[in-house]
């Protein structure tokens, strides 16, 4: 008997080893926390945010630990290439690139980019006005992507969010592209008064949940998201950050 249950034992360990397992407890997520208002460390020093209930609701749903782990958007992919961390979250656009090193869930959020301007300007009406402007965004995203492709005087690149913000609001750039999202909460919070968007969105993208490649928790994951929206939980946590339901 303990000779099968050992062998057991063993297939069992050869079947979830290096496959980012579902049962290796606890999960590591790792998070960049400079984008609100989808991960932030809140007042208290807790992470919070979007994406962190949404991922709070999964992981209970399916009976998971875990813990979060801060770090730059940028080393969120490599770390689960890696296998540092077991989970990625911080709203991560859903890309064909990335998609050929990672493992994305269903997609969770529909979003975009906006670009966003000093509430005094009034010489910027949409990207066509931006050939001979500063354009501020973070590195390593799908911003920093779209900014390098269009026509601008110069592009500055910043480690968070938070610093193209402020570079803007001194002075130092005269426009910030980023997520839709980001940009409004931003314009409806700290930059209140301080700037306004304008133009269309542009390049519409969808946020998911990365996990390495092989990963068996992200079927999990896809199918609790699809649950949530299916039953409504999705749309009370969507509401209590964005103040309404989408459709």
């Amino acid at each position: 008997m303990r000779v099968i249950v050992k062998t057991v034992l063993a297939v069992i360990i050869l079947l979830t080893a290096g496959t980012g397992s579902l049962w290796a407890q606890p999960l590591i997520v790792g998070c960049d926390t400079g984008i609100k208002p989808f991960v932030y460390i809140g007042p208290e020093g807790d992470y919070t945010g979007f994406d962190v209930e949404l991922w709070k609701a999964i992981a209970k749903k399916l009976g998971l630990e875990y813990k979060f782990a801060p770090m730059d958007f940028k080393q969120l992919i490599p770390a689960l290439e890696n296998k540092k961390i077991d989970v990625a979250l911080a709203a991560i656009t859903i890309q064909s690139e990335r998609e050929k090193r990672i493992d994305f869930s269903f997609p969770y959020f529909d979003s975009g980019l906006r670009l966003m301007i000093r509430a005094s300007d009034n010489q910027i009406s949409d990207i066509g006005d931006l050939d001979d402007k500063v354009v501020a965004t973070k590195r390593g995203t799908t911003s920093a992507e779209f900014v390098n492709n269009i026509q601008t005087g110069t592009v500055k690149l910043f480690p968070t969010i938070n610093e193209a913000y402020l570079a803007l609001k001194k002075g130092r750039a005269d426009a910030v592209i980023f997520d839709s999202p980001a940009i409004l909460n931003y314009i409806n919070t700290d930059g209140k008064n301080i700037a306004k968007t304008v133009g269309r969105l542009h390049k519409r993208q969808f946020y998911g949940i990365g996990f390495r490649r092989g990963s068996d928790l992200e079927k999990k994951v896809s199918i609790t998201i699809l649950t949530m929206m299916e039953d409504g939980l999705y749309d009370i946590i969507f509401r209590k950050w964005f103040g309404y339901v989408p459709q």
